[in-house]
């Protein structure tokens, strides 16, 4: 009897702890997404590193959903909806209508939109930072996995890592900045790229 007792009580204290853990990790979580969710919108330096995507650096721009992002070989605008892909090299612009989880690899803070449903969490503490460890409960899901770094002092996230298709993909973010952005700048403009080839895929 007192072997199932003890049994009883360590399970219990175990999943106290995983649950206390993960209530830390989220909370941690929404003080970030706070931070990158002011309703004017913010602006950061990032790089991607990726071995299905290659590798890109750039400035990027959030405000909600929406994002423009810049790279010496592309440049994104997204209105929450419709997303415009101009590739310098061709001058092409490609219209398309993304899921979440394509949306993901594209803007390293979509994470605000997807960390509240379907992953279980667990952190790790360094002096400095908040390490989150978040593991998709349907691992049919695009997003199997992303690790996120939030600094303690500012809450900025950092690092964001996520695995698509056995594939990792990490972006780190620096010199994370609010501005006082218009909704136009997250559209395509014509005007900006008039030798530009428009092809619609949506």
């Amino acid at each position: 009897m007192k072997k199932i007792v003890f049994a009883l009580s360590l399970i219990f204290g175990l999943l106290s702890t995983t649950a206390s853990q993960a209530q830390s990790a989220k909370d941690v979580l929404d003080k970030c997404a706070a931070t990158v969710s002011s309703r004017d919108g913010v602006k950061a330096d990032f790089t991607m590193s990726s071995a299905q995507y290659g590798n890109a650096s750039g400035q990027i721009a959030v405000k909600g959903k929406m994002f423009h992002a810049t790279t010496s070989m592309a440049t994104m605008w997204f209105n929450g909806k419709t997303l415009w892909t101009y590739m310098s090299k061709n001058e092409e612009v490609n219209v398309s209508n993304p899921s979440e989880a394509q949306l993901q690899v594209l803007n390293p803070y979509n994470f605000i939109n997807m960390y509240k449903n379907g992953f279980s969490y667990t952190m790790t503490k360094t002096d400095k930072a908040y390490n989150v460890h978040l593991t998709a409960k349907d691992q049919s899901k695009r997003v199997k996995e992303m690790f996120i770094t939030v600094d303690k002092a500012t809450y900025h996230p950092t690092e964001v890592k996520l695995l698509q298709k056995q594939k990792w993909t990490t972006f780190t973010i620096s010199n994370l900045k609010t501005a006082k952005l218009s909704d136009s700048e997250f559209r395509f403009n014509s005007k900006d790229f008039p030798s530009a080839e428009v092809i619609d895929l949506r």
